[in-house]
């Protein structure tokens, strides 16, 4: 199968280059800087990310460009472009000032293959402090803006190693066509992907189910599966495509912690049988408010839930004696967060690090090449419900790390019965655009403040009892989020229901915070 590599020089959009490609039904696959396949005859295209470092610094990222420079077509994006210039013999230098935002390109060499389809005066995203004073012999200037020279290059054949026919193109851009900034970005990356590289664009839900479902009746064999599932989109669309290859040879364990949406756990449970999987409910919520009493700090809670979580399926799972492997929804996005090259963790994820030895199991991940929009593509070509498919993220320990302060039943209770007025009315308000304002969010949720009490006036007496938060944002990927403007009327009516129609609350607000800085959920 064709495929575009993508390496990664640390850039918090790299994922964005791979969204953008998979988007012009490409594969491709993100991989260390230095892990380039050097024998895989199914690259057709090599593209280098940005960075957070400078190329002189001297902990920045290098790579063996000869290993693939002449021989495939190659794109280098901001620090990429930086690196091949400072490697190849021109010059790179410290920006007076770091140059970040928008641009216009004011001079574009329309004939280039790269900018085919592309206005004069395109916007661009810039986001680099150092810049191409000079770029190598034998390259030319294709694309110039207002501040920067150099702001694209190209080589139409660059030569670094020994093989004969080395002659493909090399091209090296210091803005960044991936983000949504950059009005043709999609365009360029179309040029570059489809007509220089040659993709046969059959990158596809339908050619990925169809591929996956023989490879997994190949891999798995008549072995039995177990696969924990949670409600959300990811092991709802790993157990159908499970399902689909080995039948009931697949069991599936839903563990309640009692800290659900509300009525959730049948909800899903009845979903579950309705797609014919074999599932097992487990109600273990008296154990995990007994471990949970007192608990205040976020991070504490986090690990109980998970400990206690991995007590509960494993006891249920050691009752299928005859399993053999363990399957989880595990998406691209985890693992490249879980492997980020610059050594932070920017997010750790309960189903990515391997297994409980104890379980003797072997893992089984068939979502694992897949980005979120990704899997919901999956998901309807499988004939899943829509509002499977479409349900929001939500966070693996629940409410309670939408309850500030310690978990009690009657805070989930009041944060339940919040939350489902909340989500209610976002899935019945349509909006002119003719889309439910649910379908118009990429999450939403109900906090409980039960560490803070507020005065309000109901009837003749005075109360004191806890605000509800009201969080709803817009994303792509949830790297980055907005707050979403919801209709004044549709927060007014919100409100009211909540506050008239859930014993315990006195107030509501609505979290107008952007992702950076804030993240989407609170603890």
């Amino acid at each position: 199968m064709q495929k575009i590599i993508i390496l990664d020089f640390g850039s918090q959009t790299t994922q964005l280059i791979g969204r953008r490609v998979r988007e012009l039904d490409t594969f491709c696959e993100i991989l260390p800087y230095n892990k380039f396949p050097k024998d895989d005859p199914d690259v057709i295209g090599v593209i280098l990310s940005g960075s957070p470092y400078s190329v002189h610094d001297p902990e920045a990222f290098k790579v063996d460009l000869s290993q693939f420079v002449g021989r495939l077509p190659v794109l280098g994006i901001c620090y990429g472009a930086q690196f091949i210039s400072h490697t190849l013999g021109g010059r790179v230098e410290r920006a007076d000032s770091r140059e970040y935002g928008r641009a216009h390109l004011h001079t574009v060499d329309a004939e280039n293959p790269l900018f085919k389809g592309f206005d004069q005066h395109s916007q661009v995203w810039m986001s680099h402090g150092d810049t191409i004073t000079a770029i190598p012999d034998g390259f030319e200037c294709i694309a110039s803006t207002r501040d920067v020279k150099y702001a694209a290059y190209w080589s139409a054949s660059t030569k670094l190693s020994s093989h004969a026919s080395d002659h493909s193109p090399l091209f090296a851009v210091q803005f960044h066509p991936e983000v949504f900034h950059t009005l043709q970005g999609t365009q360029l990356l179309k040029n570059f992907v489809v007509d220089i590289c040659g993709s046969h664009q059959d990158w596809s839900a339908a050619s990925f189910v169809e591929t996956t479902v023989a490879e997994l009746k190949e891999q798995l064999g008549e072995d039995r599966v177990i696969l924990g599932l949670s409600g959300g989109v990811d092991s709802s669309v790993a157990a159908v495509l499970l399902n689909k290859a080995i039948g009931n040879r697949l069991t599936c364990i839903f563990v309640d912690h009692g800290m659900l949406r509300k009525n959730e756990f049948q909800q899903v449970m009845d979903d579950y049988r309705g797609l014919g999987l074999n599932v097992i409910g487990v109600d273990a919520s008296e154990k995990f408010f007994t471990d949970l009493a007192g608990v205040t700090d976020p991070e504490q809670k986090r690990k109980i839930i998970g400990r206690d979580f991995v007590e509960v399926f494993n006891a249920e799972a050691k009752k299928i004696t005859d399993a053999r492997w363990l399957a989880q929804g595990t998406i691209y996005p985890d693992r490249i967060e879980s492997l980020n090259i610059t050594g932070k963790v920017i997010k750790s994820h309960h189903n990515v690090g391997g297994l409980p030895k104890e379980m003797n199991l072997r893992l089984c991940e068939p979502l694992q090449w897949l980005f979120k929009d990704e899997v919901r593509r999956v998901g309807r070509q499988l004939q899943m419900p829509e509002h499977l498919i479409e349900r929001h993220p939500f966070p693996g320990p629940g409410l309670a790390v939408r309850i500030l302060g310690d978990i009690t039943r009657e805070r989930v209770r009041i944060l339940q019965d919040a939350d489902d007025i909340y989500i209610r009315a976002l899935r019945e308000y349509v909006d002119q655009d003719g889309k439910t304002l649910y379908n118009k969010v990429w999450q939403a949720g109900a906090i409980l403040l039960a560490t803070v009490r507020s005065v309000g006036v109901m009837g003749d007496e005075r109360t004191y009892e806890h605000p509800v938060a009201l969080r709803a944002v817009t994303s792509t990927d949830a790297m980055t989020a907005d707050w979403a403007h919801l209709p004044y009327d549709f927060m007014a009516r919100v409100s009211n229901d909540i506050i008239n129609k859930v014993r315990g609350v006195n107030r509501v607000c609505y979290d107008i915070s952007s992702k950076p800085p804030a993240t989407i959920e609170w603890e």
